[in-house]
């Protein structure tokens, strides 16, 4: 019988749905107005048991937008994310391995598909158990501030090692990967992984934040014009930010001794992130003797994730980290 890829993507997506499951854990982000191209993951992790801290002075009401023309294909973002939760995806054969994924959105909302769900489950078919983390945005007023998305990466990388046993992972093997606005959070995670930005709820805040290894894809890096993203700068740390503000959040100025091995991609052409942030990052890398994977291509533009880089080479970049990766000892 042959088996095409859509059929695969849907068996294993089922798969995933089907798995056991937190009870009582808040649902994905919702559908929205154009249904669902493939099954949706139905297991889900609540990052803080008695809500999350901080709550901003405005109730959020978390509100998804489908930006896709294509019934075949979805591409919703969200915002007004007040229960920070991650979308979990589990292989069918673990390979005891796993990685936090944090997709972009200009710190404008959080993108569901294109860098989040299809990237989980190609990550899935290959073995890893992986778990897309919904992130509160910063301009939405919560207390933390600009830290409050690396509040829930580092609190959701501290869940998945206490989990660990439910979802036959090694605590130790768990990797980080995030897009554009969700790359600076990656970056930011993997250079201050052990900041203080939350005070502790239970045993799992015992835990490292650290990844094994990170993987920020054409990631927002700096926070000072003109390299800086626009748009991310004012939603993380507003408009009118001085110097100093601005260095606290590029993460090429707070890379460590222990900052964990990174594996870097950015396309010459992308017009929205400049390839700068992302050669800022390796230079900083570079400057502290962390190892670093850099590929960078002619062609790809802005958010290609998979889905847009097919047919072109910067198509291979998935393959290159699970190469990369297997150097890093993520695959045991």
């Amino acid at each position: 019988m042959i088996i095409d890829r859509r059929t695969a993507l849907m068996g294993s997506l089922a798969a995933a749905g089907l798995a056991t499951r937190a009870a009582a854990q808040t649902p994905p982000p919702a559908i929205g107005p154009v249904a669902a191209a493939w099954p949706m993951p139905t297991e889900t992790i609540d990052l803080w048991p008695k809500g999350a801290p901080g709550m901003p002075a405005k109730p959020l009401t978390e509100t998804v937008k489908e930006r896709s023309t294509d019934s075949a294909i979805n591409d919703r973002a969200v915002f007004g994310i007040s229960k920070p939760r991650m979308a979990v995806f589990r292989p069918w054969r673990p390979n005891g391995a796993s990685i936090l994924i944090t997709p972009g959105g200009g710190y404008n909302w959080v993108v569901v598909d294109r860098e989040g769900y299809e990237m989980a489950q190609w990550f899935a078919e290959r073995g890893f158990t992986a778990f897309v983390l919904f992130y509160r945005l910063p301009h939405e007023g919560w207390a933390a501030g600009p830290d409050v998305s690396l509040s829930d990466a580092q609190r959701a990388m501290r869940l998945i090692r206490h989990r660990a046993a439910d979802f036959g992972i090694d605590p130790a093997r768990v990797c980080a990967m995030g897009f554009s606005a969700g790359g600076h959070l990656c970056a930011d995670l993997a250079t201050r992984f052990d900041a203080k930005t939350y005070t502790a709820v239970d045993a799992a805040d015992t835990l490292s934040a650290r990844p094994l290894v990170a993987a920020p894809i054409y990631p927002v890096i700096s926070m000072t014009a003109p390299v800086a993203h626009a748009g991310s700068r004012k939603n993380l740390i507003g408009e009118n930010a001085d110097a100093a503000l601005e260095r606290a959040h590029s993460p090429n100025f707070n890379v460590a001794t222990n900052t964990p091995p990174c594996f870097l991609v950015h396309a010459e052409d992308d017009d929205a992130v400049p390839v700068d942030n992302t050669l800022l990052f390796r230079a900083a890398l570079k400057e502290k003797n962390i190892p670093v994977e850099t590929h960078l291509f002619t062609q790809g533009g802005h958010g290609f994730a998979m889905r847009r880089a097919m047919g072109k080479p910067a198509g291979v970049w998935p393959e290159l980290f699970l190469a990369w990766a297997r150097t890093r000892g993520v695959m045991g």
